[in-house]
């Protein structure tokens, strides 16, 4: 049950996480209407940079640290996107 919920909350993290990617190029991520969507080579490479982003943050996480631990590792991902869109800005 804890495997699951930890599985859950790392896919949550890294959506959040990826959100702001899709919200600096909008258009790459909006669906063209009338075809099926097709996963463009920079939006792969996008969701693969975020997801490696959140699995090596969870990866030094220790194995005793529970639902507290997982909810620090998410602040600190939240912090670190913040800061690079202030960089940006």
């Amino acid at each position: 049950m804890f495997e699951t919920q930890r599985r859950w909350l790392i896919w949550q993290a890294a959506l959040a996480h990826g959100q702001k990617a899709a919200a600096d190029a909008p258009q790459k991520f909006a669906p063209a209407e009338g075809q099926p969507q097709k996963m463009l080579a920079d939006e792969a490479a996008v969701r693969n940079r975020v997801l490696n982003e959140v699995l090596d943050a969870f990866s030094e996480l220790d194995d005793n640290a529970g639902v507290e631990g997982i909810v620090k590792v998410i602040q600190n991902l939240k912090k670190k996107s913040r800061a690079q869109a202030e960089e940006k800005i």
